[in-house]
């Protein structure tokens, strides 16, 4: 049986694996299914419709599976799925999604969300990312894997951040972020983020081709639409850097620079 306080409300109707540990003065609603290994330390809120999987740590005062902040939403079963092997530092708060946004916040695994993180509803967090204090991330966000967000990060509803971008403290983001890339204050592309990518066994003619590519694109030396322009994306160009280019025509041909939103404008 799970080791429940008995300070603790636990719906009859939510499921529990077997190890499962539940502290003091904890809440748990019945549309919750917590998997074998999770720990809720204490004063956390489990509700809505809820998936954790094996392994997640929730720290004190965290909410996982509120309501969305959407004026639209009128109580349909939407959904928070989470993964494996997550940590939630205190007063964390993850939503759950709306319909017209897919109906599902999901946050993928080995994920460190720090003290007073937020993730609104239908936001999409991929693997191994860490999202430090005070972050927050609007409805809609899609963040890529292995992302590192400095403290204090506020990002806009709809954009979408690369894979192994690293977004510096107090950032305020307003468009896409291209993946591999140091971003800083309002949008601004500081720099590869190079030493990430050597730390994740990237290739060293990888990350040259990547640093090659960024210099090229991102030294204001000409506009950002002719620097893409010498690039022949079908024509033996490094993987990576295609996938940079890709992501930037992307991004360069939305509305507002944030893809999803020009594919809301169309629908």
């Amino acid at each position: 049986m799970p080791n429940i306080s008995p300070h603790s409300v636990v719906d009859p109707k939510a499921s529990l694996a077997e190890d499962v540990e539940v502290g003091p003065f904890c809440t748990i609603g019945p549309n919750v299914v917590i998997g074998a290994g999770t720990q809720i330390l204490s004063h956390a809120v489990v509700t809505g419709h809820t998936t954790l999987g094996q392994n997640n740590i929730v720290h004190p005062h965290c909410v996982l599976g509120g309501p969305p902040q959407d004026r639209k939403y009128r109580g349909a079963p939407t959904r928070l799925e989470i993964g494996d092997n997550n940590l939630f530092r205190e007063y964390v708060t993850l939503h759950i999604g709306t319909e017209k946004g897919g109906g599902v916040t999901r946050i993928g695994n080995n994920n460190f969300f720090m003290v007073n993180v937020h993730a609104g509803h239908d936001v999409q967090v991929g693997n191994n990312c860490v999202l430090a204090n005070n972050c927050m991330l609007g409805g809609h966000v899609i963040c890529g894997d292995n992302v590192n967000m400095m403290g204090g990060v506020a990002i806009h509803h709809l954009v979408t951040v690369g894979e192994f971008a690293y977004i510096g403290g107090y950032s305020r983001i307003h468009h896409d972020v291209p993946p591999f890339c140091k971003i800083d204050g309002a949008d601004v592309v500081r720099t590869l983020n190079a030493k990430g990518l050597k730390m994740n066994g990237f290739a060293d003619a990888d990350i040259e081709a990547l640093e090659d590519a960024h210099r090229t694109l991102f030294s204001r030396e000409k506009p950002l639409a002719v620097a893409m322009a010498q690039f022949d994306t079908n024509n033996g160009l490094n993987p990576l850097v295609k996938k940079l280019i890709d992501f930037l025509e992307r991004r360069t041909n939305s509305r507002h620079g944030r893809y999803q939103e020009s594919l809301r404008a169309k629908m």
